[in-house]
């Protein structure tokens, strides 16, 4: 029996023919494709399946504000993202676009999307032309574009079951003078194709999806972290893998640790957001609370602040250094017991005498009650909550609270302020902490704000991007349309980031840098925002007629056994 297992490697390619003229009447259609492609079928890297879905929704404004245009999944063809939920049997849409007053509105690509429910593009409606309401046989066909219009996509993409890189590419650029009316040989007489350099057009990270590039604003975030003693000790699952890990500590010498626990991931990952949060010069408070269970002895749990709210991220750093060391500490000390007090066995392989329990209801309190106290005003107000399990009673005398009650509480406000609950479960009980997780005044149980890790090695993937959320979204390039399609063509294109918080620099770092990071699988959503514009004060008949076409894609290759590199480049 042969056992050799394949690499299927996915390359999709979405086409995108922006085409367009600067006056009425003249315009030229042009022609691009979809095309999903799969090589490499008999060879033998890896074990597993690595496959790439898209989806999208696309906007137009040409003078009457946002328009939809195409999206997929769109269940009813009317260009706004949608779909029926197989369980309910109830429309999920995109909730059309952000809207204060709605609730509802959130303005975001729909977050229940996922391996299982994202058709194949053969079964992609790509809409009409708002302008001139013709069908449009690509993602982007527009025919009649006129100076001050703009358009939007936003793609998300899913990796189903394994991690991988990810590169967004174009091809078959092409630009044609097209018609040439009288108008515009006064001004261009050699009828070259201009639409490139004149659209104007951004390139990010749309980290919540939600079509639209969000510039900083000031925040104040607490972390709650998981002390238990299933973080650490090899007994309760703590232990991830023999592999060696070093840590920076605060004098900046690295730490080295002779295997990996889950809390040592949470370390990294927590400093790495600290430290992109500082690098990004945000405007931001941050603040640490931790919780675990009691001892026998006990009759208060064991939960607390490590670091008050503050603006010195600095000081936040250092109270993260040595998290395997404060949460034995924590779980091992005795009552009363702190992080700080250093009576704690920090040996993975030593966990007797722990203290049980999880109080993550009582670490969300105290969290809480960080923000009333240290909290600023007309700020938004974020905690983001990580734990491995579900709350149970320890050995001591006090029952937990509900961690969904105190999440509820958090969220309206009770006490102030509002705050958003992020929440990131580590192979623990996902029903409690996705409860737990939703936007401030509003309901629990919201995807947006949930992260499910099934590898604790994706922890600070996720601590990345959620402070990618916390600063502005970060572009990868900002210039015409035609420079952004150039950069995209040349060689493999321009390789994605799937940690925002290692500051990769996707324009002039090489594609297989320490610092670039590949995309968890699993499904997880990552969005790629594209926006464009004809400055209506910046350009003039030199377009008339002109057309713009190209190809735009999106290539990824699994992560085990590549180094992120890419395909050899042939010449």
């Amino acid at each position: 029996m042969d056992d050799k297992l394949r690499l299927s490697r996915r390359k999709m390619l979405a086409g995108i023919g922006v085409v367009g003229v600067a006056s009425a009447g003249a315009g030229v259609g042009t022609s691009a494709f979809f095309s999903d492609e799969e090589s490499f079928e008999d060879n033998t890297l890896t074990a597993g399946e690595l496959d790439l879905l898209v989806d999208w929704q696309q906007t137009y404004d040409f003078g009457e504000g946002l328009t939809f245009v195409s999206a997929h999944p769109d269940h009813d063809g009317d260009g706004e993202q949608s779909i029926i939920d197989p369980e309910t049997e109830e429309v999920l849409s995109y909730s059309d676009f952000p809207d204060e007053t709605d609730p509802d509105s959130n303005g975001a690509n729909i977050p229940e999307l996922n391996c299982e429910n994202i058709p194949p593009l053969s079964e992609a409606d790509f809409g009409t032309d708002p302008v001139t309401e013709e069908e449009m046989d690509t993602l982007v066909q527009f025919s009649d574009v006129k100076p001050g219009d703009s358009g939007e996509i936003t793609f998300s993409l899913h990796l189903c079951d394994n991690p991988g890189y990810l590169w967004m590419q174009a091809d078959n650029v092409t630009e044609d003078g097209g018609m040439f009316t009288d108008p515009e040989e006064a001004v261009d007489p050699d009828n070259l194709g201009d639409l490139g350099d004149a659209i104007q057009a951004r390139l990010w990270y749309d980290e919540d999806c939600d079509n639209v590039y969000d510039a900083v604003e000031p925040v104040d975030i607490m972390l709650t972290l998981d002390f238990s003693g299933s973080m650490l000790y090899e007994e309760y699952d703590g232990l991830i893998s023999d592999d060696s890990i070093s840590i920076n500590g605060i004098s900046g010498n690295p730490r080295s640790y002779n295997e990996t626990t889950k809390i040592d991931l949470v370390e990294l990952g927590t400093r790495q957001f600290v430290d992109f949060l500082q690098s990004a010069n945000a405007d931001v408070q941050v603040g640490v609370a931790y919780f675990d269970g009691e001892g026998s002895d006990d009759n208060i749990p064991r939960t607390g602040i490590l670091q008050a709210l503050t603006t010195d991220l600095s000081d936040v750093d250092d109270a993260l250094a040595g998290l395997r060391e404060k949460l034995a500490n924590v779980v091992t000390g005795s009552a009363p017991s702190t992080p700080f007090d250093g009576d704690g066995d920090s040996d993975p392989f030593s966990s007797n005498g722990i203290a049980t329990g999880t109080y993550i209801g009582e670490g969300v309190d105290d969290a809480q009650g960080e923000l009333v106290t240290n909290g600023r005003t007309g700020v938004t107000y974020r905690n983001i909550v990580l734990s491995d399990g579900e709350s149970f009673n320890g050995t001591g005398s006090t029952q937990f609270a509900s961690p969904v009650g105190a999440a509820d509480d958090a969220r309206a406000a009770s006490p102030s302020p509002e705050t958003d609950v992020y929440t990131i479960n580590v192979n623990g009980s996902a029903s409690t902490l996705q409860a737990m997780a939703g936007a401030a005044g509003e309901s629990g149980g919201d995807p947006v704000f949930f992260n499910d890790v099934n590898d604790p090695l994706d922890i600070p993937s996720v601590f990345g991007n959620l402070a990618a959320q916390a600063t502005e979204e970060k572009v990868i390039m900002e210039d015409s349309l035609g420079a952004i399609l150039d950069e995209l063509a040349d060689g493999n294109g321009i390789p994605l980031d799937g940690n925002r918080a290692t500051l990769y620099d996707e324009l002039n770092d090489s594609a297989d840098d320490s610092d670039r990071d590949a995309f968890r699988g699993n499904g997880v959503m990552y969005c790629i925002g594209l926006s464009w514009e004809l400055p209506f004060d910046e350009v003039g008949n030199e377009v008339q007629g002109d057309t713009l076409g190209f190809d735009l894609g999106f290539y990824t290759e699994q992560e085990r056994n590549n180094d992120g590199a890419g395909p050899q480049l042939t010449t």
